[in-house]
C-alpha cells in the first residue's frame, strides 16, 4: 500500500459554535497529524489511519473557532443573493415555483401549480419575503411532518415531536427529551435529501451520539446515506438564499 493511501472515509459530527459541523472524516495510511480543511464542500477532517475517534474529535476542537468562521465565510460566499422580482425562482422540493406577484389587503401567499402566487399591500420586497417566509413555514411543517411520521413508523419507532426551525447552520437535531428540530428551509431541498436528514435525527433515537452503532442505524434506515450527505453538503447554499 502506498504512504498516504486513505483507508476510509466516514462521517464525522462535531459539536461547535454553540451547535454543529458535519464534516468528512479522511484516515490515511503515513499521515502523523490532523489536517482541517474548509471549502466549498464543507470541513474535511484528515486524520492518520489508527488514531482513535476521541483523540481526532479533540485535536479538531482546539480549532473550533477557525473552523467556525471558515464554515461561516464559505456560508456567506456560497448563499445566491434572492430576487423578489416577479417570475422569480423559489426552491421547493428539488423543483422551483415561480414568484408571481399581486397587490392586495393583506400579505398572503398561496401555492399554485408551478408557482407561488404572493399578494402584498405595499409591494416591498421585506413584505414579499415575509409572506413567501410563512408558507415555507407552513409547507415545511406538513411535508416534513408527514415524512417523519412514515420514515419512522418503517423504522419501527414513535413518532417524535416535531418542531421547525428558522437554524441555518443546521439542518435537523434531536435531543434526549426525543424532540426533532427541522430547519424550514430543508423543504426546498430533494425528497431524497430530505430523507436523509430525517433518517439521520431519527437514528438519534437509537443512539444518542455518533458511535459506529450509530451510522449502521443510519445506513439502515437510510442505504446508500454517504453519498446522499456529500450531496447536501455540496448543494446545500441553494436552500439557504433566504
Amino acid at each position: 500500500m502506498k504512504r498516504r493511501e486513505v483507508v476510509s472515509r466516514g462521517l464525522l459530527r462535531l459539536p461547535l459554535g454553540g451547535g454543529h459541523v458535519d464534516c468528512l472524516l479522511v484516515r490515511r495510511l503515513g499521515r502523523r497529524g490532523v489536517g482541517l480543511r474548509v471549502d466549498a464542500n464543507g470541513l474535511t477532517v484528515s486524520a492518520p489511519a489508527t488514531m482513535p475517534l476521541a483523540r481526532i474529535e479533540a485535536l479538531a476542537l482546539e480549532s473550533e473557532r477557525w473552523i467556525v468562521r471558515k464554515v461561516a465565510e464559505w456560508s456567506v460566499r456560497r448563499v445566491p443573493a434572492m430576487a423578489w422580482t416577479e417570475g422569480a425562482r423559489l426552491p421547493y422540493l428539488g423543483g422551483g415555483l415561480e414568484l408571481q406577484l399581486a397587490r392586495g389587503a393583506r400579505a398572503v401567499a398561496i401555492a399554485l401549480p408551478g408557482a407561488l402566487r404572493v399578494a402584498t399591500r405595499d409591494g416591498s420586497e421585506d413584505s414579499i419575503r415575509r409572506a413567501v417566509v410563512v408558507w415555507y413555514k407552513r409547507a415545511a411543517r406538513a411535508h416534513l411532518g408527514t415524512r417523519l411520521a412514515e420514515l419512522a413508523a418503517r423504522a419501527g419507532l414513535p413518532v417524535p415531536k416535531l418542531f421547525i426551525s428558522s437554524a441555518l447552520a443546521r439542518w435537523g437535531s434531536c435531543n434526549s427529551r426525543r424532540e426533532v428540530r427541522l430547519a424550514w428551509r430543508l423543504v426546498k431541498a430533494p425528497g431524497e435529501l430530505i430523507d436523509y436528514v430525517i433518517c439521520h435525527e431519527l437514528a438519534h433515537l437509537r443512539h444518542m451520539n455518533h458511535s459506529a452503532a450509530f451510522w449502521r442505524e443510519v445506513e439502515r434506515q437510510c442505504p446508500g446515506h454517504a453519498a446522499l450527505r456529500s450531496r447536501l453538503f455540496a448543494t446545500d447554499h441553494l436552500y439557504r438564499s433566504f
